[in-house]
Order: C-alpha cells, then structure tokens, then sequence
C-alpha cells in the first residue's frame, strides 16, 4: 500500500462528503477509492468513517487523522517547491479567481502587468462569481466581495465598493426621482438574483435594516444586461459601484438614494496562508494589492466612494 497515495484519497473523501464524488473528482474507478481507503483503515486498525447508504461522515479517529493527513502532505509539497527552487525565484503556475466583471475591468489589467515583470510566472485566472473553495479547488489566491466568515484563509484588504440604486436620465426625467425606499413601489426595477432576491432590495444595516418590495419588470441573470437595459430606460437596477462607474462617469446612468444605501462591501484579496509562503504568491500580492488599492482610489475620486 502507497501510504501517501491512501492519505490523499482519504483526504479527498473528506473534502468531497462521499467516496463516488471523490472517485469522480479523482478520476478513479468508486471501487479503487473505496478500496484504498479500507486498506487504510485496515493498516491503522481503526475506522475512519461511518458509512451509510445516505451519508458518509468522520469517526472521532478519522478527525483526527484527516488533520494530521493534510499537514503531512502540505510539508510534502513545501519540499517539494522548495527541491525545484520556487522558493529561491518567482516562477511557476498560480491560480487565481474573481468576480466575473470586477475581474474583467480590475484585475485583468493588473495581471497583464504582473505578467510582463515576472515572465516565469504564469495565471490562470477563472472568473466566476460563485465563491471558490481554494482548498478544495487548488485555488492559490481569490478576489472576494463581501464579508468574509471566520475562516483560516488569509485576507488582503484592498478596498470597498457600494450597493448602489441608478436609472438613466430620461426614466428619471419620465417617471421621477426616487427620495426614499419606499418610493421604489411606485417604479419599475430590473433585478438579477446574483446580488439579491428578485422581490425585495435591502437598505441600512443592522437594526435600520429595511427590506422594500420592488416590482421587477424585466429579470435577468447578469449585471451587464441589467446595466443595459437600465441605459435603455427600462427601469432602476441595483448593481456594485465599480459595475456602473463608467455608465454613471458618461452620465448614462445616475445614483439615486444614496443616502440609504447599506454599508460598503470590502474587497480582499484571500489565500490559505500557507507557510513558508511560495514565492510566486509572495510576489503576485506585493504587486497586485498596490495596484488594486489605486484603481479602487482612482474610482473613489472619480464617482465618490466606492
């Protein structure tokens, strides 16, 4: 039995919650995984998991062996990197992933950049507005906005944007400037269920917290087509400040309601913190998080705070 092969299997079950969605992210036939991980527990002499025909979970022991499996195969890969030099130049590959238009309008850029100064270092950058698990996703470094739960990842602050209410002009000029949230009964919205419910837009925070009705005209599933169609006069959208900077810089769309609007959202830049930490991962956030501080200052002053 390859002991380090059966630890990375058994780590793979645990972080997949059953042995065929295991085998399927393994590329393994269910029978070698749940083979592998029998032999396991016959070497040690103790079950590591309760199975039943709905669920898989950890005994006591196999808790305790699934932390001490990941430490071992983390050292495993810090030799690793270490033998090949990646601690002694910044090379290799690193993965990185963000939302799909902060992406595209921020950090595209800032990679390019980062890319011309460290030519042995490549990216693979997935944009995607689902929240990665860089575990269990061999993600290196994510850009997430929001609150972030409490969590062993490492965070970089690098700004904060706002939940901000727009219309174009000639809707504004047609139908009225909303003063108040509960205006927003008297119009017509474009909503998208990535940021929020498709009935109700949230204000305020905390006890001030008010949730409004909103009549939602047109429905769709990206901000770009909600910001469109708000451009055309369909309606007010409610969409992230740096998603509607430049329509609002051209004055295709204004803010309206700001005084209501709910706390920022921070942006931050996460990564497991591993230690030592890889060169290559050292050297992208010395040099992205600068620069996403600029482009965040430069957005501040361009359509107030962001």
């Amino acid at each position: 039995m390859n002991r380090l092969d059966s630890m990375f299997i058994f780590v793979t079950v645990a972080d997949a919650g059953s042995l065929s969605a295991a085998a399927r992210r393994l590329g393994m036939p269910l029978a070698t995984v749940s083979r592998k991980v029998a032999e396991l527990e016959t070497h040690l002499k103790t079950r590591l998991l309760h199975r039943t025909t709905r669920q898989l979970s950890l005994t006591e022991a196999g808790s305790a062996y699934l932390v001490a499996c990941r430490r071992i195969l983390e050292d495993i890969g810090e030799a690793e990197r270490a033998a090949t030099g990646e601690y002694s130049a910044p090379k290799g590959e690193l993965t990185v992933t963000a939302p799909v238009v902060f992406g595209r309008l921020h950090v595209v850029p800032v990679i390019a950049e980062f890319l011309a100064h460290y030519p042995l270092i490549t990216v693979n950058l997935m944009l995607t507005d689902r929240v990665v698990h860089l575990m269990e996703e061999h993600g290196d470094i994510a850009v997430r906005i929001g609150e972030l739960p409490d969590s062993s990842l490492m965070a970089t602050r690098v700004g904060t944007v706002r939940r901000v209410v727009c219309a174009s002009p000639a809707y504004l000029s047609q139908r009225g400037e909303p003063m108040h949230p509960a205006d927003l009964a008297g119009h017509d919205c474009i909503t998208f269920e990535v940021l929020e419910s498709k009935r109700a837009w949230v204000f305020g925070a905390g006890r001030s917290q008010v949730s409004v009705p909103v009549q939602s005209r047109l429905t769709v599933n990206t901000a770009e087509a909600a910001i469109d169609a708000s451009a055309l006069g369909v309606g007010l959208i409610r969409v992230l400040s740096y998603q509607v900077a430049e329509a609002v810089r051209h004055d295709a769309l204004r803010v309206v309601l700001a005084s209501y609007e709910s706390a920022p959202l921070p942006v931050s830049l996460v990564h497991t913190g591993q230690a030592p930490l890889p060169l290559k991962l050292r050297a992208f956030l010395d040099f992205v998080a600068p620069r996403l501080r600029a482009r965040m200052s430069r957005l501040l002053g361009e359509t107030g705070p962001v």
